[in-house]
């Protein structure tokens, strides 16, 4: 009979050693604080400003929540690690992790289905777009998200840590993962997980279809717009979306599609690290850098920064030299 330990931590996977470790450590740090600030500025930006208040900035704001949550449940365990020379991972941290990244990826794929849809109903049915994009239907959408991810999370950790580990404790992984923990477990059926993998890719797939039906109506209808100007500017509000949906879906297929290969691959290790890390970076930089509303909200906050900086320079005598004016009395 094979010798059973109980599983209590996990060993992640280093990525370098020596001083290359700290410059991956450094690196990282680098990502993660820049995509931190860029998805907290579109989260004040969305707050702000009163002008978007609207259906799309709205989906745009638990966006870029969402984002900066999935960053952040898989960068600072590993630059920890790197900085204090540690492997290892409690099994509830690993729960946790695993538990959260798969609620956050597909509350993700919720919130993006539905931003098609913001942009189907805005280009093909403007006059009703208020009256069927109302503030109601809206946090319904968001909260059936959120709901379908929370359920995927339930069932991919369950489905996951139901299971016996024996043997290795090693995650060939920089994170815990449902493909790198499968590899570790000594239990002879994965019905479960399997099952609920199944559910999930039938999930994203479902809603892959839902997006490019909408964009295909829009495209038809785009391409009846007798002015060229109304058509370029149809597509320059969907083109940031577009982007985003291809990134995130595609690096999420090829990270979870993929067939299983024996040990840590490269390939495996940059695609996950693509998958976890560049979509949360670059999705704020996508949406700023196209869309005009968002660089008028931004410019707008950084010129009554830089004017409230200036006014309290002048308001303060001791900021050019002074002292401050005092009585007779304050000065015995």
């Amino acid at each position: 009979m094979k010798n059973r330990t109980l599983v209590v931590e996990f060993l992640l996977l280093r990525l370098a050693e020596g001083w290359v470790l700290w410059l991956q450590a450094v690196l990282f740090l680098m990502i993660y604080l820049m995509a931190a600030l860029e998805n907290v500025v579109i989260l004040l930006l969305t707050l702000v400003d009163r002008r978007l208040h609207t259906p799309m900035y709205f989906f745009l704001r638990h966006l870029s929540f969402l984002d900066l949550c999935l960053i952040s449940a898989t960068m600072p365990k590993s630059i920890l690690n790197s900085f204090t020379l540690s492997d290892s991972i409690s099994f509830l941290g690993c729960v946790l992790q695993l538990f959260l990244v798969v609620l956050l990826a597909g509350s993700e794929i919720g919130i993006l289905t539905a931003m098609s849809y913001d942009r189907y109903v805005a280009i093909c049915h403007p006059l009703h777009y208020e009256a069927v994009m109302s503030s109601a239907f809206c946090v319904q959408l968001m909260a059936l998200s959120w709901i379908n991810g929370g359920a995927f999370g339930v069932l991919y950790s369950a489905g996951t840590f139901s299971l016996e580990f024996c043997g290795s404790n090693r995650v060939h992984q920089f994170f815990c993962d449902v493909p790198a923990l499968l590899k570790l477990t000594c239990s002879a059926e994965h019905t479960t997980i399997e099952a609920s993998v199944a559910v999930g890719v039938c999930y994203a797939f479902l809603c892959l279809v839902c997006i490019v039906v909408s964009y295909v109506h829009i495209l038809s209808t785009v391409l009846k717009i007798p002015s060229k100007q109304s058509q370029s500017k149809a597509f320059y509000t969907c083109m940031p979306h577009l982007i985003v949906v291809s990134t995130f879906l595609g690096t999420g297929a090829i990270a979870y599609l993929k067939p299983a290969a024996d040990g840590p691959p490269v390939v495996d290790l940059l695609v996950s690290v693509f998958y976890s890390t560049v979509p949360p970076a670059l999705n704020p930089l996508i949406y700023c850098l196209r869309n005009k509303d968002i660089r008028s909200a931004l410019g707008k906050v950084l010129r009554r920064v830089r004017s409230s900086c200036c006014v309290s320079v002048e308001m303060d005598p001791l900021a050019v030299g002074g002292m401050p004016v005092g009585t007779n009395e304050d000065l015995m």
